[in-house]
């Protein structure tokens, strides 16, 4: 797991900047947008060396997302700016430190989840809320996990259905 830093700071900045300018910039659904950069080229060179040497900004990396997906009109649920701002930036922040790639974070958490939590997770320190979502979905933070955190979250998982099966009276 990596520390985050500031060259870390500054991308979580960037890409909440980038889905809160998603509202005016696209004609899709907040969740087709994020589904798309999530899975785009742009976010693979962030999750790779990041973007902050490149001379992107917020339009140019929407347009860069447009160009390789094309412009769509594909749904009608936008999130609030709030949302997509702390969507953007847990994403980005939870990425930079295990080492996942946004690909991955995304099937982990899809943006529909990620909203239900706004409110209560929102006030949280980054790291706690993903931290707890990360618990939530039964995944780890580290990249490579030992078999003792394995184990744990095998003996959550078992412990759970056993009590909503009634076993163990």
């Amino acid at each position: 797991m990596r520390k985050m830093d500031s060259l870390g700071l500054s991308e979580c900045r960037y890409q909440a900047k980038l889905f809160e300018a998603s509202i005016d910039n696209t004609e899709c659904s907040s969740k087709i947008f994020i589904r798309r950069f999530m899975n785009s080229d742009v976010a693979f060179r962030m999750d790779k060396n990041g973007i902050m040497f490149e001379a992107l900004d917020i339009h140019d990396a929407i347009d860069e997302v447009e160009e390789q997906y094309g412009v769509s009109s594909y749904g009608v649920d936008q999130f609030t700016r709030e949302e997509l701002h702390w969507i953007g930036y847990i994403y980005r922040y939870w990425a930079y430190i295990s080492g996942k790639s946004s690909k991955q974070i995304y099937k982990i958490a899809k943006p529909e989840y990620l909203r239900k939590l706004y409110f209560p997770y929102h006030s949280l320190d980054p790291y706690q809320a993903i931290e707890r979502i990360a618990e939530e979905q039964g995944e780890s933070l580290e990249n490579d996990y030992g078999d003792i955190a394995k184990g744990v979250i095998i003996l959550r998982k078992v412990r759970n259905k056993s009590k909503m099966t009634g076993e163990n009276k």
